[in-house]
């Protein structure tokens, strides 16, 4: 199906409506901005929630330990960073627009910045001086009508290096391109005429060879859309199929003879998007429906086939690989949806529960009998990555952020290696008082080229000091602690997604 056939369908349902964004109903923002506020003197954490709103100019970083030989380039981080605008505070984490963040690492040092990207909604908020477009999961009063998904984009999180060009991306909307070096915003990344302005989400997979693979998810017309492009960056084949019941997909995973969603069961609901619900509240949890898991062979990718796990929600997939006619592949699970429809809204309001916590998820997926199986560990994680070099190939590994002794606070505070074939683990913890944003698996240049073989790098917040921290570890010895922690006296907002470029 053609781009112009897709929008026609997001649009033609009562304008704005289409995607659930008309004028607020509800509470007003300003009593999410005076709930916050209310909560910062009672709860440390809240300082990894406050947002910025201005660009952050170069710092270097004060560096204990050594910066391992071969290991410069750029480590980028995007996240939400504006929540808050002319006294109106979004009501979902999910809703700030997008800083990109770089940690320039030298020979010399390591060196700090991060910029806004400027999408269009960001420009149209500024010059108004408060939000007039409608985000994730708020209607500002009185929002400008939607006329196509970019103009809602807050290309907020993740980034993307592949094919000479470097993009933040939102999975509702077009990949924005990027200058590397200064983080100028270039503008929207159009794969091709017919799919200019269609949502490509925020996980593509990139394989071995160098070939990526994404989608996007069209919600009010039923249609996920499937990229390939090729290495040097060109679209090879884009294609839109139809999906029944279609859910808020996230992330996806790739073998080398399929791709695989797991479609959680929060499902849009076209009624409650025209009666003015947000985007994120015109969707309705079916646990009926259990979590199906759509299989789209490479070579087919009309010839879907279906596989139906205990219900659940889903946000990240580590990996997957197919062995022996069965598709083996990891993923956080958690038992509902809450933390994606409540708890990213608490966390706004400067409030925190937690009726749920995730698990490790292991699947099977048998070819030949169409079963479905899953082992649940007990381990409370969330951003899986694994060692780049085996996207869609047998693998052991996977690294994640981990909450092993957090209180009674939101977030992370270690690191852990899972082996999912033995199901032992190794683990870094932080300490209470810092909060662990998602770390990432880098190859060590000219080593053994087997997986593992590399550093895992992330950042983390540390409440008391007030200190934003950088480090670099032995992805096989995470227990000793780091090879290298940068600090600088800068308080970043907590992000979501990084990678890592090397020079």
């Amino acid at each position: 199906m053609q781009r112009r056939h897709v929008l026609q369908s997001l649009l033609a349902t009562a304008g704005s409506a289409a995607l659930g964004v008309r004028a607020a109903t509800g509470a007003s923002v300003d009593a999410t901005a005076a709930a916050f506020a209310a909560a910062e003197p009672l709860h440390p954490w809240t300082l990894g929630y406050v947002g910025l709103q201005r660009d952050v100019e170069p710092l270097p970083m004060r560096l204990q330990g050594r910066l391992p030989d071969g290991l410069v380039g750029n480590f980028y981080r995007n996240g939400p960073a504006r929540h808050m605008l002319g006294g109106q505070r979004y009501h979902h984490l999910f809703d700030g627009d997008g800083m990109v963040q770089q940690y320039a690492l030298t020979p010399a040092g390591i060196t700090h910045r991060g910029r806004f990207v400027r999408t269009e909604k960001f420009l149209a908020d500024s010059a108004a001086g408060h939000p007039v477009r409608a985000a994730f999961g708020t209607n500002p009063p009185g929002a400008d009508p939607l006329i196509a998904p970019d103009a809602i984009n807050v290309a907020n999180t993740s980034v993307l290096n592949h094919g000479g060009r470097f993009m933040a991306l939102w999975e509702g909307g077009s990949a924005t391109e990027l200058d590397a070096r200064t983080l100028d915003t270039r503008g929207p990344r159009v794969w091709s005429p017919d799919y200019a302005g269609m949502p490509f989400s925020a996980h593509p997979k990139i394989e071995p060879d160098g070939s990526l693979w994404n989608f996007g998810v069209s919600s009010s017309a039923g249609m996920l859309s499937i990229y390939r492009v090729k290495p040097d960056g060109e679209l090879a084949t884009a294609t839109t199929i139809r999906v029944p019941d279609i859910a808020m997909v996230h992330d996806f995973a790739v073998t080398e003879r399929h791709l695989v969603f797991l479609l959680p069961p929060l499902v849009f609901d076209r009624a409650r998007a025209e009666a003015g619900e947000t985007f994120l509240d015109s969707h309705v949890w079916k646990p009926e429906l259990g979590l199906r898991v759509l299989l789209l062979p490479k070579d087919r990718l009309d010839a879907p086939r279906w596989f139906t796990l205990p219900a659940g929600f889903v946000f990240h997939i580590g990996n997957a690989c197919e062995e022996r006619g069965v598709i083996r592949l990891d993923c956080i699970r958690s038992p509902s949806a809450w933390a994606a429809t409540t708890g990213l809204k608490e966390l706004m309001r400067g409030q925190y529960e937690a009726p749920e916590h995730t698990s490790v998820a292991l699947l099977e997926l048998d070819l030949a009998s169409g079963a479905a199986r899953q082992q649940l560990l007990p381990h409370v994680a969330e951003f899986p990555r694994v060692d780049p070099r085996i996207v869609g190939r047998a693998y052991r590994q996977v690294f994640t952020a981990a909450r092993v002794d957090a209180g009674d606070r939101p977030g992370f505070d270690a690191v852990m290696r899972l082996d999912v074939t033995s199901g032992a683990q190794q683990l870094y913890r932080y300490g209470p008082g810092v909060m662990v944003e998602e770390h990432i698996f880098v190859p060590r240049p000219g080593g053994s080229g087997h997986e593992g073989d590399g550093w895992l790098m992330g950042t983390a917040l540390d409440l008391a000091r007030r200190q934003m921290l950088l480090s670099v570890f032995d992805a096989q010895h995470l227990a000793d602690g780091p090879l290298l922690q940068a600090r600088m006296d800068r308080v970043m907002p907590l992000g979501l997604h990084a990678i890592f470029v090397p020079a």
